[in-house]
């Protein structure tokens, strides 16, 4: 039988400004970006799912995220793909804040 492991690791500070295009950030092996929609905090894999490329460098409108290399669109919020090459989702992490922090729940292998 498989336990699976899931923890709540610290991502940024509340305080922290979340540029425009996102916030990257590294937690044990996983590359994340931190977006800001609608004054809501979403994270999701940094990585675009198409071909390696940071999302962070790319361009956020509204509630999506356009890859810098290829043009693939995310939905931010569900990590959807919303305009190809991408067709693969993009992972995405809770988060929750405790006190100054935002913590970012890590489960399974890195990606």
């Amino acid at each position: 039988m498989s336990v699976s492991s899931s923890r709540w690791l610290p991502i940024c500070k509340v305080s922290d400004e979340i540029a425009p295009h996102g916030l990257p950030c590294q937690v044990e092996g996983h590359e994340i970006a931190v977006f800001s929609v609608n004054g809501r905090r979403y994270a999701t894999s940094n990585i675009c799912t198409h071909q390696f490329a940071y999302l962070t460098d790319g361009y956020v409108e509204g509630e999506h995220v356009d890859c810098p290399m290829h043009q693939g669109r995310f939905h931010i919020p569900t990590g959807e793909p919303k305009g190809g090459p991408a067709s693969e989702p993009l992972r995405t992490y809770p988060l929750r804040v405790e006190g100054d922090q935002v913590l970012v729940e890590i489960s399974g292998s890195a990606g």
